[in-house]
């Protein structure tokens, strides 16, 4: 494939033509897988809101709000923790597995994609994980591709992706395609937002987040954040939200009306206390049930919470209030995909009346008998 060495301006040029002409349910044609891009030296303006001040962290580190006490700690053991193996899937079949905090197998279209993996037992300036990963490294299935919602260690772990084969496809934020390159892979798309591409049937669509990036010193937003939603093309219309990392916000509404018909959105519940530091970028359980709402999506897999403590709130009080938050909206409780780490769920399709191909319910309903 010829690589194509595009222009700053010409990319800028690009972008604003992409979102003048992307309306609610369309998408913009599929970029070139691998190709090679150039991008501005910021994506500060990219923020929903600025970045914490010097006032903000005097603050933090006055109140020394940063973890629980020993009262929020205490129920480390009781997190659900459930491994299994994997299901037997095809191509008609879309399931999922958490393996803890923002990584999940997702299988659709025929493709094992995992989000942003980490299989480390530390991350940097995080204490260790609290639960074991669920999914054992060496029972996963070949990995079809990788997608990196922004380069927050917590979400991007350089050990983790050192173990996959360098020509593993990587589908990453703009920006980050050379941090992937310089580690030896040679097959990386990097994506702005709203923009899309295509591998093996499926079709790998970037949007935005209530988010930023950051990695070093000297790099606060040198790349993009976002979310990513997994649609197969192959004629069953699975579609799965990935949300990555992201406060509540108006781009719920937008991606949802640009990619209608979500069957499962993957949202972050934990990592919010406190919410004066946390609210823009971080969810709480109401928010996150109100941004499945926004969505339009069928039902909701929380993540972000009970593997790396990351902030002050008790460790299971995610998972407490984002059930009371589903049941308070009147949602059906077998929409919630409220998995332990290591759980799977799986949907599959059925068949309409015409023969054709249609939405599925959660596996186990009974299919209506045929007319």
């Amino acid at each position: 494939m010829t690589e194509t060495q595009v222009t700053q301006t010409e990319q800028q040029t690009e972008r604003q033509t992409v979102r003048s002409l992307a309306g609610p349910g369309t998408l913009s044609p599929p970029r070139p897988l691998g190709e090679i891009r150039t991008w501005p030296r910021s994506f500060a303006d990219r923020l929903t809101t600025p970045l914490p001040g010097l006032k903000a962290f005097a603050r933090l580190a006055r109140e020394g709000a940063l973890r629980p006490g020993p009262e929020g700690l205490r129920d480390i053991a009781l997190v659900p923790y459930e491994p299994g193996p994997l299901p037997a899937v095809d191509t008609s079949t879309l399931a999922v597995t958490w393996a803890g905090h923002a990584s999940w197998v997702v299988r659709i279209g025929g493709l094992t994609i995992l989000t942003d993996p980490v299989w480390s037992q530390k991350i940097l300036g995080t204490p260790a994980r609290v639960t074991p990963v669920g999914v054992r490294w060496e029972d996963l299935p070949q990995i079809d591709a990788v997608v990196i919602s922004h380069n927050h260690y917590d979400h991007l772990d350089a050990p983790t992706l050192k173990r996959l084969p360098h020509d593993t496809p990587l589908f990453v934020p703009a920006g980050l395609a050379r941090w992937c390159r310089r580690r030896g892979f040679t097959r990386v798309t990097e994506l702005d937002w709203w923009e899309g591409a295509e591998l093996g049937g499926v079709r790998f669509d970037f949007v935005p987040a209530h988010h930023w990036s950051k990695r070093s010193l000297t790099d606060t937003c040198r790349s993009l954040w976002g979310g990513w939603v997994l649609s197969d093309q192959q004629g069953y219309g699975q579609r799965v939200y990935f949300a990555g990392d992201t406060g509540y916000g108006h781009w719920f509404k937008e991606i949802g009306a640009r990619h209608p018909g979500i069957d499962l959105a993957l949202l972050p519940v934990g990592a919010y206390d406190p919410r004066w530091w946390l609210s823009d970028v971080h969810a709480d359980p109401e928010e996150a049930v109100q941004a499945c709402g926004d969505l339009g999506a069928a039902r909701m897999a929380p993540m972000h919470w009970g593997t790396f403590v990351l902030s002050a709130e008790p460790v299971l009080e995610p998972l407490t209030r984002v059930r009371a938050a589903w049941q308070q909206a009147g949602r059906a409780r077998d929409r919630l995909w409220d998995l332990p780490i290591g759980g799977s769920r799986v949907l599959e399709p059925l068949t309409d009346r015409a023969g054709g191909p249609a939405k599925y319910p959660v596996t186990g309903a009974t299919p209506p008998a045929p007319r």
